[in-house]
């Protein structure tokens, strides 16, 4: 099953070549140069992780970000940010509005593919712990009430 990237940054080459990487390891991309339709995007198609710019007009990456994890059927997408803000500051803030991982730019293709590869492969650990944390939870509610039965 092909990996869908939504690709979240107002300059139109740094899009495109994302793109052709990501395609040519075989995700499937989506694109956009907007935060604000960013937001729509993912709601309505649900990728399975998102690149992220900081700097962009209307609404910053920051912004964005603490929106997508302040809702609940958006707050598990994996996210990386990809940008020119490399200082200490903005990589904690980053990190304390959720991100996954920061990758600073220019960056190295391959290092990216990488660590994309990396953040899906512990989101999807993540996911299959935690739909095992809720199993064990249902079985014990169903031993207890088999018990008081």
């Amino acid at each position: 099953m092909t990996k869908e990237v939504l690709i979240v940054d107002d300059d139109k080459a740094m899009v495109n070549l994302l793109s052709t990487l990501l395609e040519t390891e075989g995700f499937g991309t989506e694109k956009t140069r907007s935060a604000a339709k960013a937001l729509e995007m993912v709601s309505e198609e649900h990728p399975d992780l998102i690149l992220l710019d900081i700097m962009m007009p209307e609404m910053d990456g920051f912004k964005f970000l603490a929106m997508l994890r302040s809702n609940p059927d958006t707050r598990a997408i994996p996210v990386i940010i990809l940008t020119v803000l490399g200082d200490q500051e903005n990589i904690l803030e980053g990190f304390r509005k959720e991100a996954d991982e920061y990758v600073t730019k220019p960056f190295d293709p391959q290092k990216l593919v990488e660590t994309i590869k990396g953040v899906l492969q512990r989101s999807l650990e993540e996911r299959v712990g935690e739909r095992a944390r809720r199993i064990e939870a249902l079985l014990a509610m169903i031993r207890k009430l088999e018990e008081e039965g």
